[in-house]
C-alpha cells in the first residue's frame, strides 16, 4: 500500500525486454533504501514493482505482461525519470489516499496551461474508467495522489501545485503524453457492493440510501 506522496525521483539506467515481461534497473536518486530488503515494494511511476535485486544506488525490479499491457512501460525509454515512493509503514503518514500500486490504465494530457504559479492540466481517460473519476475525488497519476477539480465526461482537470511540480515528473507532462492512472479504490468497491450479480442471498444491506446518509454521494 502506498500514499501517492512522491518520495524520490528516479532514473530508469536499464530496461531488459525479456519476451512480453521488462526487466527495470533503476537508480533511486535521494530515496533512502537502507530499509528496503529484497521482495520489498516500491511504486515507481505509480505501479507497485517488487525489488528483485538491491543495488548500492537502486533496485531491479521485474514488470510483468500484465502491467505492461496496462500501463505505459512499453514505451519507457533508458533515461527516463520516474516517480519513486516506498511502501507504507505504520509510522507513515497517510498525506495522500490509500493507493494500491496496481495501475488501471493509462490517461491522455489534452491541455496544459498556467494558472498563478500552478499547472493545470486536463486529461482523458479511457472510456471504462471515466465512471470512477469524481469531482474533487482522489486519483493517482504516474503514482502522484492528486484531486479531481473538474469532470467532464471521459475527460477531468488537475491542479499541480508548485512543491508537487518540483518534486516529480509531472511538470515535464506536455499534450498527448501518456500517464498511468489508478482510480480511488473506495470506488471500485462501492461498485462491487451495488453489483447485483455479486451479491450472495442475503442481502449486504449497502443500499443508496445508506451510502449517502454516510457521506459517500453528493
Amino acid at each position: 500500500m502506498f500514499t501517492g506522496i512522491i518520495e524520490a525521483l528516479g532514473t530508469l539506467t536499464k530496461i531488459e525486454r525479456q519476451s512480453d515481461d521488462i526487466r527495470l534497473t533503476v537508480d533511486s536518486g535521494k530515496l533512502d533504501l537502507s530499509d528496503v530488503k529484497l521482495g520489498d515494494s516500491i511504486a515507481t511511476n505509480g505501479v507497485c514493482l517488487t525489488v528483485v535485486e538491491c543495488l548500492s544506488h537502486g533496485y531491479v525490479a521485474d514488470v510483468s505482461a500484465e502491467t505492461v499491457a496496462l500501463t505505459g512501460f512499453a514505451d519507457y525509454q533508458a533515461g527516463q525519470k520516474v516517480n519513486l515512493e516506498k511502501a507504507v509503514t505504520a509510522n507513515t503518514r497517510l498525506g495522500g489516499h490509500m493507493v494500491s500500486g496496481h495501475v488501471d490504465g493509462v490517461a491522455t494530457v489534452d491541455k496544459r496551461e498556467m494558472r498563478g504559479q500552478a499547472i493545470e492540466f486536463w486529461l482523458t481517460a479511457p472510456i471504462a474508467l471515466a465512471r470512477y473519476i469524481a469531482h474533487k475525488g482522489s486519483i493517482t497519476i504516474d503514482g502522484v495522489s492528486l484531486t479531481v477539480n473538474e469532470v467532464n465526461q471521459q475527460q477531468f482537470r488537475l491542479t499541480i501545485v508548485p512543491h508537487t511540480a518540483s518534486e516529480t515528473t509531472l511538470t515535464s507532462l506536455k499534450n498527448g503524453d501518456k500517464v498511468n492512472i489508478e482510480v480511488d479504490l473506495v470506488a471500485r468497491y462501492l461498485e462491487r457492493l451495488m453489483d447485483p450479480s455479486a451479491q450472495e442471498s442475503k442481502p449486504s444491506g449497502v443500499t443508496m440510501a445508506l451510502l449517502a446518509q454516510s457521506g459517500f454521494l453528493r
